[in-house]
């Protein structure tokens, strides 16, 4: 199950010319992206924030296991068990 949620949010935004490019770098995190024109570079930031705070997903579903193990004590034997992922 999962839920898609969106948050509508402003970041604040260092823009400058570095060589032949524009760079945008959010100041609130490390975020920044590059383009050809100022509105560019802001366009490819927009996208790499969207990117940035969008939840990981999963590449492959975990295979969780139990094992038991036997662990002598003077006073006896205590099974235990493990969960391995």
């Amino acid at each position: 199950m999962s839920a898609e949620y969106s948050i509508d949010s402003t970041a604040s935004v260092y823009v400058y010319k570095g060589g032949d490019w524009y760079v945008a770098q959010a100041l609130e995190v490390d975020v920044a992206s590059q383009g050809e024109t100022a509105d560019d570079a802001l366009a490819n930031l927009r996208e790499a924030l969207e990117l940035h705070f969008e939840p990981p997903l999963p590449t492959s579903t975990p295979q969780l296991r139990q094992i038991e193990v036997e662990v002598g004590y003077p006073e006896g034997t205590l099974t235990h068990t493990y969960t391995h992922r």
